[in-house]
């Protein structure tokens, strides 16, 4: 089902509902997220806005789906160190997985090759948010692609987090810097970088200070400002704009 929907997707025009603007396929916007950052939440608005599909979990699905392996091994496991691999060749965004008849098909590894392989199929498909993932880094060289991180001071991300668990104050700061621990090391071991650095996205938000509806319009903003570059670039005799010309809302800006 999750596959037809994205199929589906294919070659539509995407419309906002706020300002009845035509986003030609493909944007794709990756939201990495400090646990009680609201960085779900913002990317869930930021899909309503721009009347295109945002994929968390469902990816688990889709990989469970592509490989026939079942949901329950996509539970990614906590990794302690980096990966020497994924710090030499650039992490594992780029590699095939592995046939059923191979030794290592339901190793972690594996598993996020397929899930690489899920998110890399979505970003083709169709304009769409993605939430986690190491997306940033799978997609890091896709065109369109408008790379996130959200994030907020410590004591917002408590606020928000105790309202949405029953948990003690102790409890719950606990939650979040496992969390976070979790996922900069679920980060490192399979990007071989640093979650936490700015460098990896277009974009770093503090969404305590610009509220999710302001981290909307931020996102939104910059990729409107993006689009006005990719125009002025292909407007200027002799230039070509850095990514692809194509009518699509983003590029990125030289490094």
């Amino acid at each position: 089902m999750h596959r037809l929907f994205y199929m589906m997707k294919r070659s539509r025009k995407l419309i906002s509902a706020n300002k009845g603007e035509t986003i030609m396929s493909n944007t794709v916007i990756t939201i990495a997220r400090q646990y009680g950052s609201g960085g779900r939440t913002v990317g869930k608005m930021l899909a309503k806005r721009l009347d295109i599909p945002c994929y968390d979990r469902e990816i688990i699905s889709l990989a469970s789906e592509e490989s026939g392996i079942h949901p329950t091994l996509f539970q990614d496991e906590k990794k302690k160190h980096g990966s020497l691999r994924a710090f030499l060749t650039g992490g594992f965004k780029n590699a095939s997985p592995l046939s059923p008849e191979s030794a290592g098909f339901t190793k972690d590894d594996n598993l996020f090759r397929y899930q690489a392989k899920i998110i890399r199929q979505l970003a083709e498909e169709s304009s769409c948010v993605i939430i986690g993932r190491c997306a940033d880094h799978i997609l890091a060289d896709v065109p369109g692609v408008v790379r996130v991180f959200v994030h907020a001071p410590e004591d917002f991300c408590l606020q928000e987090a105790m309202k949405v668990n029953s948990l003690s104050v102790s409890d719950v700061q606990k939650l979040i810097a496992q969390t976070d621990e979790y996922r900069a090391h679920y980060y490192k071991y399979y990007t071989g970088q640093e979650w936490k650095n700015a460098q990896n996205y277009d974009l770093s938000l503090d969404s305590s200070r610009l509220g999710f509806d302001g981290t909307v319009e931020a996102i939104l903003s910059y990729i409107e400002v993006r689009k006005k570059f990719d125009k002025l670039c292909n407007t200027i005799p002799g230039s070509q704009a850095p990514f692809f010309g194509t009518g699509l809302p983003g590029i990125f800006y030289p490094r």
